[in-house]
C-alpha cells in the first residue's frame, strides 16, 4: 500500500478484521513502513521539550509498538528505558530493531543503579539499558519505578471509558514527582479534508465493530483535550501544556501540537 516493502491492501484488510492484539502481531514486521509509525520529526520535538524537564533515571514507553518512542527515552533517560506492549509481534520487531542498531558497549554499568523491570535487556547499547515487557496498559505490572512515562499514537485503541484506568495505571508506575508525557495534535477543522477523513474512518470502525467480532478498537476522534485533562486530574496528576512550536502553527497562531506533561505530586 504505502511502499514496496509495506503491507499490501489484503494484509491491511486481514489486520482490520482481527483483534487489536492479533492485528498488530500480523502488521508488526512491516509497521515501520506505514504512515502509522510516529514520525521522527514529532519524536525529536518531544525529546527536545522533555530535556529541560529532566534529568530522568528510568523511563517507560506505554504501548511502545515497534519501539519508535524508545528513541526519545534513550535521549532523556540515564539508566533504563522499558517498552511495554501487549502485542508479542510488535515487541519482537522492537527488540530486533534495537539489537540490529546496537553500537559498541558502554563501560561497566553502575552497580548502584536500580535493576530493570522484567524483560530481556538489550546488551551492548550506549545510554540506558533497554528492555521489553509484554503487558496490557490497563494492568501494568510495575511498582512506582519510573521517573518518566511516555506514549505515542496509542490512545485511539482505548475507549473513552477506559481512559481513567489507563491514566491511573501510568500514575501508579511513576515515582513521586514523575511525569507522564505525550503529544497531542490540534484537531482539524471542518473545512479541512483531514477532518472528514477522520470522521469517515471513525464511522467505518463503529460500523465494523457493530457487525464483526472480535472488535478492533482504533478511533481518531475520541481523545478531546478537555476531557483528557479532566481524566488526568482525577487520576491524581497536575498538568502542564508545552507548545511544540517547531512543528508549526495554525493560521490563528496557536501551535499545531502540544506536549501534555502530567506530573505525579511529590507528596504522594
Amino acid at each position: 500500500m504505502f511502499t514496496e516493502q509495506g503491507p499490501t491492501l489484503r494484509e491491511l484488510a486481514v489486520q482490520a478484521l482481527s483483534s487489536i492484539e492479533h492485528g498488530y502481531d500480523l502488521l508488526a514486521p512491516k509497521f515501520d513502513r506505514t504512515p502509522f509509525r510516529t514520525s521522527d520529526r514529532l519524536l525529536d520535538s518531544v525529546a527536545g521539550a522533555l530535556r529541560p524537564l529532566g534529568p530522568f533515571a528510568a523511563g517507560l514507553d506505554i504501548c511502545c509498538g515497534t519501539g519508535a518512542g524508545m528513541d526519545v527515552l534513550r535521549q532523556v533517560c540515564r539508566e533504563q528505558a522499558v517498552g511495554v506492549d501487549f502485542s508479542a509481534g510488535m515487541l519482537a520487531a522492537a527488540a530486533s530493531r534495537y539489537a540490529a542498531a546496537a553500537p559498541e558497549p558502554d563501560a561497566s554499568p553502575d552497580p548502584d543503579a536500580p535493576a530493570a523491570p522484567a524483560g530481556p535487556p538489550v546488551v551492548g547499547r550506549r545510554g540506558p539499558a533497554v528492555s521489553w515487557v509484554r503487558a496490557d496498559a490497563r494492568a501494568l505490572p510495575f511498582a512506582p519505578t519510573f521517573d518518566l512515562a511516555v506514549s505515542f499514537g496509542a490512545f485511539g485503541h482505548f475507549l473513552p471509558r477506559e481512559r481513567p484506568l489507563l491514566f491511573t495505571q501510568a500514575h501508579a508506575a511513576l515515582r513521586p514527582g514523575g511525569c507522564f508525557a505525550f503529544p497531542v495534535m490540534a484537531p482539524p477543522g471542518p473545512n479541512s479534508l483531514l477532518y472528514w477523513t477522520l470522521l469517515g474512518f471513525d464511522a467505518t470502525m463503529r460500523i465494523r465493530n457493530a457487525l464483526w467480532r472480535p472488535r478492533f478498537v482504533m478511533y481518531y476522534r475520541t481523545f478531546p483535550l478537555s476531557a483528557v485533562l479532566e481524566d488526568l486530574g482525577r487520576a491524581g496528576f497536575t498538568v502542564e501544556l508545552f507548545p511544540l512550536t517547531d512543528l508549526g502553527r495554525l493560521p490563528d497562531g496557536s501551535p499545531r501540537a502540544r506536549l501534555v506533561v502530567a506530573r505525579k505530586p511529590r507528596d504522594v
